[in-house]
Parts: structure tokens; sequence; C-alpha cells
């Protein structure tokens, strides 16, 4: 009998077969301008954009961060990369007996912190103790709800003049030839920042975790105009994002090694450990679609916020190639194939 495994939760190939084989074939409806069926970071039903986020990371703190501050980041960032301007969340606590309750205070404390920088209020929630053993310390639920930003209208008008679009809002499907793929800083951070935090590599104090609400850099973006499609690379990191957005949008992806930012120790800690930095995931980062002709803009926008000083245009989009491929830095070309999962488990 085939069992879930934790790969199913990862992010990559494995978590997309399964969500579409068991859960979207079965749940998949025609309610909303963007549809579960899309499986996009959000929703959006009526002009208004839902989004959900379960956060089960191992430990609950770590270097740059703790499970309070990641659960709203999340989520604020799954609103914030669909167009949507966060509004509000909820926070559900499923809580293990014998919890100190000074972890938890803490945790709540690092909630509100991070709202409060999102700029967004937390207004239900839930709590649930379950006895000793039947859950690992605390997980938590953060779902949000968003409006469209004021900002879209502006930044689509100028997507307009360079190129056809016909859609109210930024999707993974939305990316054509031409595009220029912008990424708001550093990858890897997250992932690793977890592992040695879990492991004990010893890289604490040179890696810390991205974990930020990417709202505000965002909001500079379509400031600046011309974004056609936006994710945050999560889990399966910024080579799972990049083939989302080459299948959804049925075109190639052509990216250059040189240029994607990463931090010498998280290249370090990757290079030991035998792991590809592009696909760990990251959670205060986004991967931006950006009209050719508009990308300069963009990235000079984002390099004025602080989430954003180590932005950096990776690639194109182009009908020349299929799928997702890297120019390596000896000039060679390879395949960036979506990973079956992320090689970090329980990052968030």
């Amino acid at each position: 009998m085939p069992k879930v495994k934790l790969s199913h939760g990862a992010g990559g190939r494995a978590m997309q077969r399964l969500l579409k084989e068991m859960v979207v074939s079965r749940l998949a409806s025609d309610v909303g301008e963007v549809r579960l069926s899309e499986m996009d970071d959000s929703a959006i039903v009526d002009g208004i954009v839902f989004t959900t986020d379960s956060h089960t990371v191992k430990p609950l703190f770590f270097p740059g961060g703790d499970i309070g501050s990641l659960s709203i980041a999340g989520t604020v960032n799954d609103l914030a990369v669909m167009g949507a301007e966060p509004i509000a969340l909820s926070l559900a606590m499923v809580v293990e007996e014998g919890l100190d309750l000074d972890i938890l205070e803490k945790v709540i404390g690092s909630v509100a912190r991070t709202a409060r920088k999102a700029g967004v209020s937390i207004v239900t929630g839930d709590t649930k103790v379950m006895e000793r053993g039947a859950v690992d310390k605390l997980v938590l639920n953060t779902s949000g709800i968003g409006r469209r930003h004021p900002l879209l209208d502006r930044n689509l008008y100028i997507v307009q003049k360079y190129r056809k679009f016909a859609g109210k809002w930024p999707r993974d499907s939305t990316l054509a030839g031409g595009d220029a793929l912008v990424v708001s800083g550093t990858i890897g951070d997250h992932g690793v920042a977890i592992l040695s935090a879990r492991e004990g590599y010893g890289f604490e104090s040179e890696v810390r975790s991205d974990a930020a609400p990417m709202n505000h850099a965002i909001s500079e973006a379509l400031d600046a105009g011309g974004v056609v499609a936006m994710k945050d690379p999560t889990r399966g990191g910024l080579a799972n994002a990049l083939n989302e957005f080459s299948e959804k949008s049925g075109v190639g992806i052509e990216i250059d090694e040189a240029a994607i930012p990463i931090k010498p120790g998280v290249r370090s800690a990757c290079g030991m450990l035998g792991l590809d930095p592009m696909e760990i995931g990251n959670e205060g980062k986004v991967l931006f679609g950006v009209v050719g002709e508009k990308a300069s803009d963009v990235l000079k926008s984002l390099r004025k916020t602080p989430e954003g000083r180590q932005a950096a245009i990776i690639g194109r989009a182009s009908k020349k190639v299929r799928g997702v491929v890297m120019r390596t830095k000896i000039g060679g070309r390879r395949i960036v194939e979506p990973p079956i999962g992320d090689p970090v488990p329980r990052i968030c």
C-alpha cells in the first residue's frame, strides 16, 4: 500500500503529482478568477485574494527567525505575489501538551512584530492542544485575505505598452518570450540556516534565514511597472519556481549561473553537503517576470528596499528553448530540472 512520504510535502515534483492526482482532480471547481486547478500561490474569488498556509518548521527557532515570523511572512508573501495588498490574517495554533509557555509567548511576540512590519492585522484564530507526542511541539496555520493592489492597474498599463497582456492579475502562467527574470536577492539562505540549526553544522554565524514579508518591496516593483508574474521561491527553491513559470506559461527560460546571487556561506555549505542552492527553499525572496524593457527600472526600485539590495536580473524567457536552461560559469549549458522535493525537509 503506497504511503505518504516527506517528499510529498516538499514543494517539488512529488508534491505536485500528489496534489494534481489526489486533491485537485477531486476538489477543483469553476469558482473564482484564479482557481484551485491553477495551483497558484493564492486563489482569487470576486476580487478577493485568499490563501492559507500551515507551518511545521523544525527547529521552532533558527538564525534569523522563528515559526512565528515565518508564518506571517509566508502568508503575506503568498498574497503579495498575486498582486494583492494584504489586509488581514488568521492564526490557528496546534500545541503539544507540555510546551513551555515562555516558548509560546516568544512565538506570539514574533507574530505580532512581523505583522506590524507587514502592515497587517491578526483578526481571528483558533487553538488546539494535543497530548504529548501527538504533534511536534507547535504547528501554526495562517490564512490571509488581500485586495487588489492600488498600483496594479498602473503596472499593467505599463506592461501593455510593450506587449499584449489580457489578464487582470500577474500569475504563474503570464510569462512570455522576451520577459526578464529578476530575483530579489540571494538564494538558499533560509534552507541552509534551518539545516545548520537543526544538525549543528556550524554555519549559523554566516547564514541567517531570509524570512521576511516582501509586500513593501513588491509595491516598489509595481510602482516601477512592467511586472507580469511573481512567485516566492519557497519549497523546491528557485529551480522549482522557474520550472513552474515555464510549464504554466508554455515558454522556455534561459538563466545565467554567474548572475544568480548566492552568499559565500550558502555556497560553502551546499558544496560541503552536496546540495544545489537552486533547489533550497527561501522565505524572503521573490522571483519576478518583467517585460524586458522595464527590467532595469524594476531592479533599481528593488535595490532601494532593505529586502532587495542584492536583487539581480538572472535571465530571460525565450521560445528558443524548452524548460529551464542554465548557461554555466564555464560556458556550457545544463537543464535545470524541478526537484523531486526540497532537499531540506520541514523548512516552513
